[in-house]
This record gives structure tokens, sequence and C-alpha cells, in this order.
């Protein structure tokens, strides 16, 4: 298998950190993904010119992030990350929207910061997609105990979003999270975490 990625993309991690906890292996693919200018080679083969867009042994591509960690699960068998029908799918899926929204959100302010032209920033709108991120922590706040020692989905997903939000806005302070920063501490010691930490050399 093989994926287009960004070094800093993390809806790529989240598929990596997956991967390694399935073992499976994939190939990195370099990519100039870009809002604004796009990169035509993977707009060739997924129209959305994002990545993570993934190239399965058989030719086949798949994207997005949500769509390629289920593929995964069922290349190791099913329902290892991905739990059968039931409380806990709905739960561990409800937790990766969650965790995906905050990567929405994030996203949407790192782009207005790093492209948009100072005198067209919207400072009302930057601040609603920060209202998101901090809504969306404190859910997570209220779900942390639920995780315990849980590796699937949900929680793969919402420590990715919590690595992005110490990568890109280190200054918004989220450990004030106090339940949600002990849990992320332990989870980010697990071997995925620390072997996708940075992608490449930043």
């Amino acid at each position: 298998m093989k994926v287009y990625y960004s070094p800093m993309s993390p809806f790529v991690r989240k598929v990596l950190v997956s991967a390694a906890e399935l073992g499976l292996e994939i190939e990195l693919l370099p990519s100039a993904a870009n809002p604004v200018t796009r990169d035509q080679t993977i707009v060739a083969t997924n129209p959305l010119g994002q990545v993570p867009t993934l190239f399965a042994d058989d030719g086949t591509a798949l994207y997005d992030s949500r769509v390629i960690c289920e593929y995964l699960d069922t290349l190791a068998g099913g329902q290892r990350l991905f739990p059968a029908a039931g409380p806990a799918r709905w739960q561990c899926l409800v937790e990766q929207s969650l965790a995906d929204g905050i990567l929405d959100a994030a996203l949407l302010m790192r782009y207005e910061q790093v492209i948009r032209p100072a005198d067209m920033m919207y400072a009302p709108w930057q601040r609603g997609q920060l209202e998101k991120v901090v809504s969306s922590l404190e859910r997570l706040e209220a779900w942390v105990p639920s995780f315990g020692d849980r590796v699937d989905i949900g929680t793969i997903s919402a420590a990715c979003s919590l690595g992005y939000l110490d990568l890109r806005f280190p200054e918004e302070g989220w450990r004030r999270y106090a339940g949600l920063a002990a849990w992320y501490a332990r989870f980010s010691e697990r071997d995925s975490m620390i072997a996708t930490q940075h992608i490449v050399p930043a």
C-alpha cells in the first residue's frame, strides 16, 4: 500500500498510527497538497486533492482518513479499531467525528494564519473556529474516563487531534483539561504515536 502524505498532516498521522497498531506497512508518497494551489498529481486520483489518499495493493484509491482507517481494519481481520455494530461502535465513530471536527477547525485556523493576507483576515470567523475546538475539548474531557486503555479509532483520533493542537496551537493551553492531559500523556507513549510524531523530520 502507498499513501500521498504531507509531513504535518494530522489526518495522515491518524492513518499511520492506525496502520502501526494493526501491524500494517504503508509506503509514503510525497505530495504538495495545498488548499489554494492544489497538487494535480493527487487530483488525478482524488478530485478533492487532499491527503491522505491511499492506494490499495490492487491500485484502488481510497480517501479520506475515515474510509482508509476502516479499510485498514478490515485488512487486519476487522473489529480491532472499529467495534462491531452496537453501542461501542457508535461511540467510537462519534469520538472520531468529534476529533476530526477539532482538526477541521484547527486547520481552518492555521490556513487563516499562514495563507490569507493579513488585510483580509476576519477575526470573528477565526474566533468561531476556536470556539468549536474549545467546546469539543470540553466534551472529550467529559468522555475521557471511558477511554481507559482502549486503542480504537475513537482514541486514536482524539490523540492525533491533541497532538496537532500541540504542534500548531500550543498557546491555547488545551492541557487545562486535566483528565484529557493525563490520558494523552499515557497514550502518546505508544510506539505508534512516537513513530509518527513527525512523519518526516520537520
